[in-house]
């Protein structure tokens, strides 16, 4: 059985429960879930306008046929399997891997700059995230442009 898992409008499918769940994350095992989740017809219109391939709504007409139209459009994403550590393509993780594997690497403040995130949160991924959950090699060196973050081109997911 496929679960589906929603952190902002961001949705996520899996086959099996994620290892972590974090406040605010819904995890939805049926359309029957998603119809009593308690998300208002803003929230679920702005998840569908992020689903891929989906043409943007600027609202639904009622709750039943948003949970109904979402539940067809989350059968349609990619099912992550369990124990998966590999990003997203397009999530800000794959775009500061990305940052990190260019030859000049990236600062925090680029990081910032790409993603919105704040810079504990920058730093959090570099020494938790990449190195410890997925392993991959991250080296840091201060430079005349401030601390820079680099993967080598060795190192890879």
């Amino acid at each position: 059985m496929t679960l589906y898992v929603i952190r902002g409008d961001s949705v996520t499918a899996h086959a099996a429960p994620p290892a972590i769940i974090s406040e605010g994350e819904l995890i939805l095992q049926s359309i029957e879930d998603l119809e009593v989740s308690g998300l208002s017809k803003a929230e679920l219109t702005a998840i569908w306008n992020a689903l891929p391939g989906t043409a943007k709504l600027a609202k639904f007409k009622d709750r039943k046929t948003a949970a109904q139209r979402l539940w067809v459009a989350f059968a349609e994403l990619p099912v992550e399997a369990p124990g998966s550590t590999t990003a997203r393509a397009a999530s800000k993780q794959a775009q500061v891997i990305d940052l990190f594997r260019r030859d000049e690497g990236a600062t925090v403040a680029e990081v910032i700059a790409a993603t919105g995130w704040q810079p504990h949160t920058v730093r959090g991924i570099a020494s938790g995230t990449l190195k410890k959950k997925l392993g991959l090699t991250v080296v840091s060196a201060k430079e005349e442009r401030g601390r820079v973050y680099r993967i080598p081109a060795e190192a890879g997911v």
